[in-house]
């Protein structure tokens, strides 16, 4: 029997309040990360030697050809890692790394200083690192000011329907029901990279080549440099 579902059998009837089943169902589920981490980094070995490899930091449902793919929990990913924990790869091995909507579900500062450390270690010198995230600078200055632009665009798809007021729709940015543990715009990401040790930081534009269509809107694109 799974540790899991054995500590979960054995610790519910002592979880009596909401608080510690809620707890207990975290820790389970950080037993099944930690499983499928160590998962990953066995099957990773098949990367070892190699070099200009791409990584695609939480793939999610859309993965790229020819990458390698890392989420924890989508089977399509080529690798289920846990972005918190080491990259399994050798050191500047990576060429380019790619996270759309993922860096925003990391903890600030502990799990966002160790993914960026392992990302620099990773990479060659000069590599690129991209990343996209929710925009936050959009909808703060939309409640200030009374602009109707995000919070129409929130409500005709982006949002659950029950987010039928301008709060819950800016709640629901930071929060995603709890998913997201940060919120960002340009200055703080920017300052973040720049403390990590990347280099030229600088927003961009959509790249179809690169960036998912749907999520365009609202997204801020950053790029940065491994020093050389």
């Amino acid at each position: 029997m799974p540790l899991g579902r054995l500590l979960t059998l054995c610790l519910r009837p002592l979880a009596r309040t909401a608080g510690a089943r809620c707890a207990l169902d975290r820790f389970v589920e950080e037993l099944r990360a930690q499983r499928r981490h160590r998962s990953g980094v066995r099957e990773s070995r098949r990367y070892r030697g190699r070099d200009a490899l791409r990584l695609h930091a939480g793939c999610g449902d859309r993965p790229k050809e020819g990458w390698v793919n890392i989420d924890l929990f989508h089977p399509r990913a080529n690798l289920r890692l846990d972005l918190r924990e080491a990259l399994p790869f050798d050191d500047g091995s990576v060429e380019l790394v790619y996270s759309e909507h993922v860096f925003e579900h990391l903890d600030h500062p502990r799990d966002t200083t160790r993914f960026l450390a392992e990302c620099r270690r990773v990479m060659a010198p000069g590599a690129a690192f991209h990343v996209g995230v929710p925009d936050t600078e959009w909808p703060l200055k939309a409640y200030v000011n009374d602009d109707p632009t995000y919070f129409e665009m929130a409500r005709d798809g982006m949002h659950p329907a029950w987010c039928d007021m301008r709060l819950y729709n800016v709640n629901w940015h930071f929060r995603e029901g709890g998913e997201h543990r940060w919120a960002w715009d340009r200055e703080t990401l920017t300052r973040v990279l720049e403390a990590a040790g990347f280099c030229d930081v600088s927003v961009r534009e959509f790249d179809p080549d690169l960036d998912s269509e749907d999520r365009q809107p609202g997204t801020l694109y950053l790029v940065a440099r491994n020093p050389g």
